[in-house]
């Protein structure tokens, strides 16, 4: 079987994870700030603050920023649906707006049409390892005077005219073990704003600043040692990761057909979290099951948009219409592109799409 995702967990995560169980510091020590370190370096940022998940990444981000009840956040619903309930965790209210057809990230066109007097932030969300048109966003944030946190949960070390996602407003990142780099489960806010980065330490660890001397409401969304020790060992590996998956989208692009094969605009470096086509003319679940029935394993990502979740019509009364995004609901299809994947399996991959769209 060809799988859609294989952490790449070897020795040196092994060690490390060892190292750290026989230090008895196993929670939030020593490791971690030297994964923050690594990480804002990464970034280019000031600041990098771990977390539990890259959930609570973007609800701490939320937090710090201080959205609140009644703020209203203008993001997509073409994403994982943590990115918009973050945004709900606070007592704010997603505004969604539609996708570019071409990238599935943010139709900045759409974006100024959407503010009100009560929207506080913009939340691009760099879908499948590609930024958004970050220049265009920040110039419409500034103008506003609208705050700008980056869900960057797929996008690890991706760039927009050479600067990283993650580097441009406040940024989140998820370390889940599909990602392009893991620690098991965990997440990053990177900020270079010494306050915000206060802010997200406090809120992190249950309201202290000083031990037992609680100035806030606060959680436990601390990451561990344990954890911190996975994803030290995977950071000096992303470069390489990225690059392997680079390698594979471009056998993709040059080899498919039929299909409609990921757009990355110029000055974007596309880090393909995941290879995402189009299948045209309502073959999508059809060739999934070809794909299947020859072992080769294919995601949906996502076949239905926040704005038609159940529970966001029912209690928080969404009725909107979004038809790029409903569109690319019903057509998009994610191959394996990780770099655990060999030339023969590539080559499987693309045959077999291939053969499946020649039928007509």
């Amino acid at each position: 079987m060809i799988n859609m995702a294989r952490p790449q967990i070897g020795d040196d995560e092994k060690k490390a994870v060892l190292e750290v169980l026989d230090s008895g510091i196993i929670a939030q020590g020593p490791r971690t700030k030297a994964f923050e370190e690594a990480f804002a370096s990464m970034c280019t940022t000031k600041h990098a603050i771990a977390t539990s998940s890259g959930t609570t990444a973007l609800h701490v981000a939320m937090l710090a920023h201080k959205i609140g009840a009644g703020d209203e956040v203008i993001t997509s619903a073409f994403t994982f649906i943590a990115s918009a309930n973050s945004v709900l965790f606070t007592g704010g209210r997603p505004v969604f707006v539609d996708i570019d057809p071409r990238t599935f990230n943010l139709n900045v066109d759409q974006i100024e049409a959407a503010i009100t007097p009560r929207t506080k932030a913009i939340l691009p969300v760099h879908l499948f390892g590609l930024c958004c048109d970050m220049d265009r966003i920040m110039s419409i944030a500034k103008k506003h005077n609208l705050v700008v946190i980056e869900d960057a949960c797929q996008s690890h070390g991706a760039t927009y005219k050479g600067k990283k996602a993650g580097s441009f407003g406040t940024g989140t990142f998820s370390l889940y073990p599909t990602k392009n780099i893991t620690s098991g489960e965990g997440g990053m806010i990177t900020t270079s704003d010494d306050a915000i980065d206060e802010a997200c330490r406090v809120i992190r660890n249950h309201g202290m600043r000083k031990r037992y001397y609680h100035d806030e409401l606060g959680f436990n969304f601390r990451m561990t040692d344990m954890h911190a020790a996975i994803g030290l060992a995977q950071i000096s590996k992303l470069e390489k990761f990225n690059k392997k998956r680079q390698e594979n989208a471009a056998y993709y692009d040059k080899n498919l057909k039929g299909v409609i094969t990921p757009f990355v605009p110029d000055g974007c470096g596309h880090i393909y979290h995941q290879y995402t086509v189009r299948v045209p003319n309502g073959k999508r679940d059809a060739l999934r099951a070809y794909l299947a029935e020859h072992e080769i394993g294919s995601e949906v990502y996502y076949p239905v948009p926040i704005h038609k979740q159940s529970f966001y019509i029912k209690e928080y009364g969404y009725n909107i219409s979004l038809p790029e995004t409903e569109k690319a609901a019903n057509e998009v299809l994610s191959i394996p592109v990780h770099p655990g994947i060999t030339a023969e399996d590539r080559e499987k991959v693309a045959n077999t799409i291939n053969e499946f769209m020649a039928k007509g």
